[in-house]
């Protein structure tokens, strides 16, 4: 099995697996075909060595990918099958400008694919999140099929999405079955994704794969999912993380390719009819891909699969590529330049996770004074990022909100308050037993490899409350650690009482759980507890803010803290050094 935290082994260890029960020994006269696969996913608009937040060059990204993948087509021609995963559309302002701001062109994610011939795609939760006017558009200007078998109109009872495609390559047949994680109603309002369900992904794979078969009676059958392996919740009684069961409980895949979880992943899963199906994750932001050779003999139909992740991080880049999208690329960097404000001091979100941030705060500053709300709830949403003193530009405050989400109210009593913050705090910080404990829960992992960067907890689930002073008491066991002594203005504080809440989208759609698993609210309520929904994105609004009240001093409120502080005090200097490898300020 892959290790994902060896990145050399990653670059260069070739895996093998072969896939029929006899060993594989073609004849003279049973020629053989070799298919390659590559695989992308959770490219999230790293299309360009460029990071058009932190505005510097990057690794990784599509333009490596293009240029590898160009190497291999002179070798295998049509036998190169190109694939991605899902989650395209969001996460640099390049996407973010194509898909909204820019709309009458054709959206950048859909002529990146079509330059690099992509032939399939599966639909991802991001892309989704973006909204039907701008998946749907996307969809329709790409030149290759788009998969997601378990989306499903509920107008016809049809998949929203083609379920597969079918591909012939000189004798070869091959399917391509492609599904989302059915996780989606659980993390987006419905409005991005109405006329539509998300059905169980173990089901509909064994329901397409029983289709495939009898229908196309391919030679060969590939899974293309955009769900993972770790995240064992269910959403409508599905499992958001579907791969293992899938790969465990539906024979029939020789490999699948898949994403959504951000770390890379190799493993050989058996099957319920002792068959072996290999998955495979290459990772999110195009520093890696999934790299398969399969060989398949036309006579005997035996095959062979050959596994590689490699590594696109410093790969060159693809100069045509580069050049095709030039005028793209400048048009964003002044974009993304524009100057919308000014901060007097600077904040960062390396002090968020140790105790009050001004970073968070000031966010915490936008939700209530845009919304009116008694109480914020918000956390991170970049690890690691800083904006600096001095003029704000768009590109900051990508580096202060980096999501497409809304703003919302909701209702909430004082006891549903607590038990959120309870949630929150729960496997963000350890139960400390002594004054030489760890203050934060973190992994054992490689932080550069690990999905959350060494955090035990995704750091975008560590939410803080503004608008009431509160105790966080790390020597107290999960659900108790929470005491809030009053509101902010010194009235005192009621769990009886009714509150108005501010929260993002995410939230108020139940992600993260904060709302349903702590808070106790059956997620069939919680479109009702939203009294208030914002016209505008929360960095719209963050923007808006800049705008009137720069020069703008960020403060950090000091509503809360980790108590004992004899003992949090030094814990938090220690962890911080072992996170960042320097000392807190």
């Amino acid at each position: 099995m892959m290790k994902t935290n060896h990145t050399k082994a990653l670059a260069t260890m070739f895996m093998a697996f072969a896939l029929s029960a006899a060993s594989y020994a073609g004849s003279k006269t049973d020629k053989t075909v070799k298919i390659r696969m590559i695989e992308t996913t959770d490219v999230h608009g790293r299309f360009f060595p460029y990071d058009f937040i932190n505005q510097q060059p990057s690794n990784g990204s599509l333009a490596r990918v293009s240029s590898y993948v160009d190497s291999l087509r002179t070798i295998y021609g049509d036998r190169l099958l190109l694939m991605d995963a899902g989650d395209v559309l969001q996460g640099q302002p390049v996407v973010t400008y194509y898909n909204y701001e820019k709309t009458d062109a054709e959206n950048i994610a859909a002529s990146v694919s079509n330059f690099m011939r992509y032939d399939v795609q599966t639909m991802g939760n991001h892309d989704v999140e973006t909204g039907h006017d701008v998946y749907d558009k996307w969809v329709k200007e790409l030149k290759c099929p788009m998969l997601g078998a378990n989306i499903v109109s509920t107008a016809t009872g049809l998949p929203y999405m083609k379920p597969y495609t079918v591909f012939k390559r000189n004798g070869i047949k091959i399917a391509v079955i492609g599904l989302i994680t059915p996780g989606v109603p659980s993390w987006l309002s419905e409005e991005l994704w109405s006329g539509l369900r998300f059905e169980d992904a173990v089901s509909s794979a064994r329901k397409w794969m029983e289709v495939v078969k009898k229908k196309e009676r391919p030679d060969v059958i590939v899974g293309l999912f955009h769900t993972g392996i770790n995240d064992r919740s269910l959403t409508n009684g599905s499992l958001n993380d579907a791969t293992h069961d899938i790969a465990r409980q539906v024979p029939g895949f020789d490999v699948i390719f898949y994403g959504h979880d951000h770390s890379t992943h190799y493993e050989e899963v058996k099957s319920a009819d002792g068959s072996v199906t290999v998955i495979v994750n290459p990772a999110n932001n195009a520093m890696y891909v999934a790299d398969a050779e399969l060989e398949v003999s036309k006579k005997g139909r035996n095959k062979k699969l050959k596994v590689n992740i490699v590594d696109m991080g410093k790969r060159p880049v693809n100069q045509k590529y580069m050049d095709a999208f030039e005028s793209q690329i400048d048009e964003v960097k002044k974009y993304v330049g524009t100057e919308v404000g000014s901060f007097t001091t600077s904040m960062t979100s390396r002090d968020c996770y140790f105790g009050p941030s001004t970073l968070v705060d000031f966010v915490h500053d936008v939700m209530l004074s845009t919304s009116g709300a008694d109480i914020s709830f918000a956390s991170p949403l970049s690890f690691d990022v800083t904006v600096k003193s001095g003029p704000a530009t768009l590109a900051d405050m990508y580096k202060l909100y980096s999501y497409e989400n809304d703003l919302c109210v909701m209702t909430m009593t004082g006891k549903e308050i607590r038990q959120y913050l309870e949630k929150s705090y729960d496997g963000w910080v350890t139960t400390m037993t002594s004054p030489d404990d760890h203050l934060i829960c973190m992994n054992n992992r490689d932080a550069s490899r690990d999905k959350f960067f060494g955090l035990k907890k995704p750091f975008y689930n560590l939410d803080t409350a503004a608008g009431i002073i509160y105790d966080v008491d790390v020597t107290k066991p999960n659900g108790e650690r929470i005491v809030i002594k009053s509101m902010a203005d010194g009235t005192p504080f009621d769990e009886t009482r009714t509150y108005r809440v501010a929260v993002n989208s995410y939230r108020a759609a139940g992600g993260g759980g904060l709302l349903t698993k702590g808070a106790g609210i059956d997620k069939a309520q919680l479109e009702s507890r939203i009294t208030w929904r914002g016209n505008y994105t929360m960095r719209d609004y963050i923007i808006k803010y800049v705008r009137k009240h720069s020069p703008i001093t960020p403060k950090t409120h000091n509503n809360w803290q980790f108590v004992p502080t004899e003992w949090t005090a030094p814990a938090a200097k220690r962890d911080y050094q072992t996170l960042w490898g320097e000392r807190a300020k």
